[in-house]
């Protein structure tokens, strides 16, 4: 089993990056703010690319610009488009614990408007790059950020896809998905207690009611956070949810 695993994330990971050898990534950060407080994000793109492309707003855990996150934002970049790791906690917020992650993540969760506002601002930071083309702009969310991802899509927030990877769907605002303008794309743990299925159940029920084009992807014997696999199971999930983000991006961006 666990030789076949191999091989199959093996398999699907050289699929996901060929070509990636002759990507040349450029990386900075990039200082904007919301409203007075100072934010710090982060920008990836291949510099080997001539012409505008798509762009993809990335929203991170509830660890904050994480080295994962930046590894992430690079992923993507290698795909052909502009990354915009967006920071939804400020400039000047540097944590460092389970408790303060926790603590901070709150503050969003209780204030959707502030979620909001700062998502928007990260996503004109992106829009407003000479290098993207503004008709193409998709999101990514992890975990804390899957959240964020949901709840800008469902401010109506003009973007072609939203892609969710072990996020939690919990108090959005009753039928606002009948403003999210694209495609949903939701990847998750089957075993994930902190959003367990019946939370799924809720965001599902509610993209249905509203006829947005969705799509639940669900991984056997995982549960939250599998972006940094804790074991075979999750090494799977986190292979195939890349392969599966990628593969959404090209539908929605129309590649």
């Amino acid at each position: 089993m666990k030789r076949t695993a191999s091989v199959l994330i093996a398999a699907l990971l050289a699929g996901l990056f060929a070509g990636a050898a002759r990507a040349e990534i450029k990386t900075q950060w990039i200082d904007y703010k919301q409203g007075d407080t100072p934010l710090r994000g982060y920008l990836a793109y291949d510099d080997s690319i001539a012409g505008n492309r798509p762009g993809i707003l990335l929203v991170h855990r509830y660890d904050g610009m994480s080295d994962l996150t930046l590894q992430n934002a690079e992923l993507y970049a290698r795909q052909g488009y502009v990354v915009f790791a967006a920071d939804i906690y400020g400039r000047d917020v540097h944590l460092k614990t389970v408790p303060e992650f926790q603590a901070q993540s709150a503050i969003y969760n209780k204030d959707r408007p502030l979620m909001r506002a700062r998502a928007q601002a990260g996503f004109e930071a992106l829009r407003d790059n000479p290098m993207v083309d503004p008709a193409k702009i998709a999101v990514v969310g992890y975990c804390f950020g899957g959240t964020v991802a949901i709840e800008f899509a469902e401010a109506g927030a003009p973007v072609v896809g939203t892609v969710t990877i072990h996020g939690s769907f919990r108090n959005f605002t009753p039928g606002a998905a009948k403003n999210i303008t694209g495609r949903v794309l939701i990847l998750h743990g089957s075993e994930d207690p902190v959003a367990p299925l019946s939370e799924v159940d809720l965001l599902v029920n509610e993209l249905r009611a509203a006829n947005v084009a969705w799509e639940l992807n669900l991984y056997s014997g995982t549960q939250h956070g599998f972006s940094t696999p804790k074991n075979a199971a999750e090494e799977r999930a986190d292979a195939e949810s890349k392969f599966a983000a990628a593969r959404f991006f090209k539908q929605v961006f129309g590649l």
